[in-house]
């Protein structure tokens, strides 16, 4: 199944996406709870409650614009860095040699506000060079949490997964060393593009998809997910490690080689440039960089 937030007529809606991906049909949610997207109904399977009927007639995908499929998450957006073998390699010249950290010792875990979230088309701000002149694009898989949990065993770990989704981790590079932690570099206003739906666990497995991102059509990045130094159940068994998982987390699983950063030499983001992440088995998001 896939599950699409969207706004229409004025007003947030939930809905189920057709089969052949042109159509949405609203749940029977009270506007308040459409407005958190998905939330709701990942609570209510995970409760074992049933689904809200469907309710109205289909809507063509082109009549709505699709919003985050959970545009309020329910707190910051776990996420983690270097995370395909390529990726790591192409950093490993980069300021990130100074770094003691070792990206196949453990998972490099941090997380993104969650108003830096926006929908799968909307327009990304960027900063003013005065905040930064580094602004870089990272294409990812994204794991929605269905059954919460701590200290989640990885041969437990699929069973928590709900679904996925597609994140652009938007990423302020200089400020991100500035600051050492990355938390801030990566939690601009806009910088967490997300969408364009959710694809339940039931019709794709996340671990093995291919991740691809153009800028301004210019093929960037291109990796398998089986190119993860850190599988999906290694990452939720390290972020569940103490810490409770709760329907609706989201975990931004890496990005593939290609990124800014890591090209000679380094080509960041530019006003009016477009970036397109698209994902085998959920689709894309584009947005325009402003």
């Amino acid at each position: 199944m896939r599950i699409a937030t969207y706004s229409y007529n004025g007003r947030s809606h939930v809905g189920q996406v057709s089969a052949d991906g042109q159509h949405v049909t609203a749940f029977d949610l009270p506007e308040a709870q459409a407005r958190l997207g998905a939330q709701s109904l990942i609570e209510a399977q995970v409760a074992g409650r049933p689904l809200p009927a469907l309710t109205g007639v289909p809507l063509a995908l082109s009549a709505v614009r699709l919003q985050a499929p959970l545009p309020v998450p329910r707190r910051n957006v776990w996420c983690v860095g270097r995370n395909y073998h390529a990726h790591a390699k192409e950093l490993a010249t980069s300021v990130f040699k100074a770094s003691n950290a070792d990206p196949q010792a453990w998972p490099i875990v941090f997380t993104k506000v969650p108003e830096c979230v926006v929908g799968p088309t909307d327009e990304v701000r960027l900063p003013g060079a005065a905040i930064s002149d580094q602004i870089d694009y990272e294409a990812e898989l994204a794991v929605v949490i269905g059954k919460g949990g701590k200290n989640i065993t990885q041969a437990d770990a699929m069973s928590h997964v709900y679904g996925y989704t597609i994140v652009n981790d938007v990423t302020a590079r200089d400020v991100q060393m500035r600051h050492q932690q990355w938390d801030m570099g990566k939690s601009f206003d806009t910088f967490c593009p997300m969408g364009p739906w959710i694809v339940t666990a039931d019709e794709m497995d996340g671990r093995k998809t291919r991740v691809r991102c153009w800028v301004n059509g210019e093929l960037r990045q291109d990796g398998p997910t089986e190119n993860m130094i850190f599988d999906i159940p290694t990452l939720i068994e390290t972020i569940s490690r103490g810490i409770t998982l709760y329907p609706g987390d989201l975990i931004a699983t890496g990005t593939p080689a290609g990124v800014g950063m890591g090209l000679n030499p380094p080509r960041y983001i530019a006003s009016g440039d477009v970036i397109r992440v698209e994902i085998d088995g959920i689709g894309q998001i584009e947005n325009r960089f402003v």
